[in-house]
């Protein structure tokens, strides 16, 4: 993805440094800082809460993920261009590996060096629709859709009602972990798309 000359990058400040090394957290529309008091403890705390379930062994070297704050109009231009959908969607995930569904988190069984898992890129306006139009909190549903990013990096899909299943009972054990209620309970509807 082109680096945007406007975007800054926040530094986390965890007690986990090394979760915290392997995340990089571009903010590129202003917006987001606007509606978060803490966008990058966010996006660190939805990382680590996936760790926690998929598994991540102490002293293992983690994966390095990039976590875009965009807009709408940066993430309707990347899934036209990449995707061949014309118009914006609340989450775009580029893994740089070949996940297999259900595997453990790269790093985690002692692979050599650092892995670079990825992009997760957050559109702000659909968050925001989203959000209010399912009545869910703002962080909630970005927390969610940083989650619903890092599985897709991981492997994990929703093309298939299987597949769906599978992803979306991993997301609501994860979302447990940041106390999140279950993203899904609403009628006929999918949190993410």
């Amino acid at each position: 993805m082109p680096e945007d000359p406007g975007s800054s990058v926040l530094q986390v400040k965890t007690p986990d440094f090394e979760i915290a090394e392997g995340l990089a957290i571009s903010v590129s529309c202003p917006l987001w800082q606007s509606r978060l008091s803490d966008a990058g403890a966010l996006c660190l705390q939805a990382v680590t809460a996936v760790y926690q379930v998929i598994g991540h062994e102490d002293g293992a070297t983690p994966p390095e993920i990039s976590v875009v704050l965009a807009d709408n109009k940066t993430v309707h231009e990347l899934n036209r261009d990449y995707r061949g959908f014309d118009k914006p969607t609340n989450v775009l995930s580029f893994a740089l590996t070949d996940g297999e569904t259900g595997a453990q988190i790269p790093g985690a069984a002692g692979a050599p060096g650092i892995v670079m898992l990825g992009d997760v890129i957050l559109a702000f306006e659909t968050v925001e629709n989203e959000a209010r139009s399912q009545e869910k909190s703002f962080e909630s549903h970005a927390s969610h859709l940083v989650v619903h990013g890092v599985l897709h990096l991981l492997g994990y899909d929703h093309e298939e009602d299987d597949q769906a299943e599978e992803m979306e009972a991993l997301e609501k054990r994860i979302l447990a972990v940041l106390g999140i209620d279950d993203p899904y309970s609403l009628p006929d509807e999918r949190g993410v798309a």
